[in-house]
């Protein structure tokens, strides 16, 4: 099976569209880093170290793909540059695989945890509130009846947007009076959702910078209420990250992991930046899961993050 046997023309086109920027940018980085060259050598390899740190890849995962490639090279004994991007493409592949990237195909949710609640978290301004419209919007078109709680109660915006997302996509929207407790707001939610059979509830959060302490306390009192009503919630806590942001991303991820359990991703505003090598690092130092990577503005531009396809577009689809 080839990298996009299982993508539909017009995911990979948007694809290959949102990253566009970014490998035009590392393409013309490689391009130089070889440039003269006939064989991968500890020039070229300075070279793609280089190249890999200044494409958002990162300083640790970096070293580790460039270790990958030396053994490659050494164990082949002579590999030209036309064969780099191949093996540079392979093992970032592999690195994805190792490091908890799993393919998820569809926005199915798994057998007896209905209603599936989801908790999303991150900083002001990521694209948390258009990522939950948008993933609300893929459950419905899926077949999924969806609650949206609008627990960000600090800023009267927040819950504006999400309730434009609500109308929008033709799901309910439950929400309190500004400065409410973001718990009551989930409580009241999941109430909700029980009560009408929901299948999924999304629940938004506050997307202030507190101190790790408040932070803490805060998402874990939202969890413990939610228990309350659903013993297994949240099934999720999905960390939303801006990929344009670069390195302030890996410290983002940082800091929500420490203050809370993280277990899946999603990193927004990739169409914007030549930095979508932030994916390949975040993905590989957090070993928490990307999920799904946010490539445009239309409703239809949140994709579930697959591993070789995105590796793929980022550097030339395989032959």
């Amino acid at each position: 099976m080839g990298f996009f046997d299982f993508f539909s023309k017009d995911k990979k086109e948007t694809l290959d569209k949102g990253l566009a920027k970014t490998k035009e940018s590392v393409f013309s980085k490689i391009t130089r880093a070889i440039a003269g060259k006939s064989k991968v050598d500890d020039e070229v390899l300075d070279n793609l170290e280089e190249v890999l740190v200044t494409s958002d890849v990162g300083v640790e995962t970096t070293l580790k793909i460039i270790r990958r490639i030396e053994e490659r090279v050494a164990k082949d004994k002579y590999v030209n540059t036309e064969e780099l991007n191949h093996i540079l493409k392979e093992e970032i592949a592999a690195l994805l695989t190792e490091n908890n990237s799993v393919d998820t195909e569809n926005y199915d949710i798994p057998e007896g945890q209905s209603p599936y609640v989801i908790m999303v978290v991150g900083v002001n301004g990521v694209g948390k509130t258009t990522t939950i419209g948008k993933l609300a919007y893929q459950f419905k078109k899926a077949g999924k009846s969806v609650y949206l709680g609008a627990a960000d109660t600090f800023r009267a915006a927040a819950v504006e947007q999400l309730v434009i997302w609500g109308e929008r996509v033709g799901v309910p929207v439950v929400k309190q009076k500004m400065g409410a407790d973001p718990a009551s707001v989930a409580f009241d939610t999941l109430n909700s959702a029980v009560a009408n059979h929901a299948d999924v509830v999304i629940i938004d959060t506050a997307g202030r910078l507190h101190n790790k302490v408040g932070l803490m306390n805060e998402l874990t009192k939202i969890k413990n209420v939610m228990r309350k009503v659903v013993p297994h919630a949240p099934n999720e806590v999905l960390l939303v990250l801006d990929g344009s942001t670069g390195q302030n991303a890996f410290e983002q991820a940082k800091q929500f992991t420490l203050a809370t359990e993280v277990t899946a991703m999603a990193v927004t505003k990739l169409d914007g930046t030549a930095k979508g090598g932030v994916v390949i690092g975040i993905s590989d130092q957090f070993k928490i899961p990307v999920k799904y990577i946010g490539l445009g503005e239309g409703i239809e531009d949140l994709q579930l993050f697959h591993k070789k396809a995105f590796v793929g577009s980022l550097f030339g689809e395989a032959e």
